[in-house]
């Protein structure tokens, strides 16, 4: 199910942005206008991944360096070896929605 957490606006290209998601932070990422979603706490050690380093389309988590694929949560880098969780994510006029 698709929920409404915002505006197409309200994450600018490059941009990483944290939103509550029925009591999940998922992380919303702008790549050169296309948006991203993915569940914010690193598999290692449930650092933000909004606080990390956003480099085209990897993630950097700023805590032990781990990195994923923010188009579709995989580890790229450990230390974590499990993938974060990607959610679909659509904008509809100028509206913002993640999968719950």
């Amino acid at each position: 199910m698709l929920v409404q957490i915002g505006r197409s606006k309200d994450v600018a290209v490059g941009q990483m942005r944290v939103f509550d998601v029925a009591g999940t932070k998922v992380n919303v990422t702008n790549v050169d206008g296309h948006l991203y979603a993915f569940d914010d706490a690193c598999t290692h050690q449930a650092c933000s991944l909004a606080m990390g380093k956003l480099q085209g389309t990897t993630v950097t988590c700023a805590c032990h360096r781990s990195q994923f694929d923010v188009t579709t949560g995989a580890v790229l880098h450990g230390p974590a070896a499990r993938p974060v969780r990607s959610r679909s994510v659509q904008v509809e006029g100028d509206t913002l929605l993640v999968e719950s």
